[in-house]
């Protein structure tokens, strides 16, 4: 082996020394071929028993990669380390031991610093180790430039990050607004009604003898104010339970029921304590997802049992929504249209949690989101 590069023994029919140079040079030039046309830096990097290192072959993409010559390499092997930054130096050293005692590839990702251009550069290593005589282990490898798609990949996950913030500021003020046209549907519009309804209860006690027709009208009226406040309420529920200010298991206890009462679906609904300490927003998305989770099974599901369970554990409040229905694909969960599951996960990650949706045992759906706590 000459600078790493692998050499087939001679033939018996060599002709010396002359033809071993001939095919030597020739692989040398099949291989500099090779090299010269591969992005990055190809290399060979050698641990050795003591502690120290080297670095037996470096293609001439070393100056454009890593800002040093191969040459300047070769004479102070310990440099390369010097160039990661120091955030990244502990995972650079635990994945080449990792490497080391297994002998598995070794892939790893960091940045470095090149002093050249004084600017940070991302670099993916990928080598192949192998076991020396001595127990020294080298490594065959490449180690290319990342900083584009790093870059591109740091802008998708702020975009991303931004879109969830400004998702859950737009929820928040939905919410807001949701309590604030319901407190005034119930105060005034609901006022206003049960005056109407005292009114036309003392217009009634006065028509004891009147036409029977105009009591009729009137019996027409007192009942259209009662369906009006009925409706009322109905809307009002459904912007923002009042329940909801008594707590999370309050309003879960009296979802279910509603839930229970008109898709006509036997739910239970049971959590670890009484009272679970919540922040307005945390309570108020959890309470939403449970929402639609049973929204979703009276539509979708088919189901004859649901229960949902609410729990505070040691570091995080689990909620799960259980039903022994028909269960989700993961065709129905890829639908452009699947705007419900997305708005779940949506409020679940911003509150810190996370959405999982799996197969319940029998058959049927589990919603499961998990909130941390401190």
């Amino acid at each position: 082996m000459i600078d790493g590069l692998p050499m087939n023994p001679p033939s018996d029919n060599s002709t010396g020394g002359a033809a071993l140079a001939a095919e030597l040079a020739e692989v040398r030039a099949r291989f500099d071929a090779i090299v010269s046309n591969t992005p990055g830096l190809v290399y060979q990097f050698v641990l050795h028993a003591d502690g120290g290192v080297s670095f037996p072959y470096l293609s001439d993409g070393c100056l454009a990669l890593l800002g040093v010559t191969a040459p300047e390499l070769h004479a102070e092997p310990g440099r390369f380390l010097d160039l990661i930054l120091p955030d990244d130096r502990r995972a650079y050293r635990e994945a080449m031991q990792a490497s080391a005692s297994a002998m598995w590839s070794w892939n790893w990702e960091g940045r470095i610093w090149v002093d050249a251009w004084k600017d940070v550069k991302w670099i993916n290593l990928r080598a192949t180790p192998h076991l020396l005589p001595g127990g020294d282990v080298r490594w065959d490898g490449m180690m290319t430039n990342i900083t584009e798609s790093k870059l591109e990949q740091m802008e998708v996950r702020q975009s991303r990050a931004r879109l969830a913030e400004l998702s859950a500021h737009t929820d928040r003020v939905k919410e807001q607004e949701r309590t604030r046209i319901a407190r005034e549907i119930h105060d005034e519009l609901g006022g206003n009604l049960t005056a109407i309804k005292m009114a036309l209860a003392m217009l009634a006690a006065r028509l004891d003898d009147a036409d029977p027709a105009l009591r009729e009208k009137t019996d027409y009226v007192d009942a259209l104010v009662d369906r009006t406040i009925d409706a009322v309420h109905r809307i009002s529920l459904d912007l923002r339970p009042a329940l909801l200010d008594l707590g999370l298991v309050a309003a879960l206890e009296w979802q279910v029921k509603e839930f229970e009462k008109q898709a006509g679906v036997p739910s239970t609904f049971c959590a670890n304590q009484r009272d679970i300490a919540l922040d307005n927003d945390q309570a108020t998305a959890l309470f939403r997802i449970a929402q639609e989770a049973l929204t979703n099974i009276a539509k979708h599901a088919n189901a004859t049992r649901v229960t949902v369970k609410l729990a505070r554990l040691r570091h995080h409040v689990s909620l799960k929504i259980s039903d022994n229905g028909r269960g989700i694909g993961q065709a129905d969960r890829a639908k452009a249209a699947s705007f419900g599951l997305r708005g779940m996960a949506e409020r679940a990650r911003a509150l810190g949690g996370t959405l999982t949706l799996s197969h319940a045992a029998g058959g049927g759906t589990v919603v499961a989101i998990k909130i941390k706590q401190d």
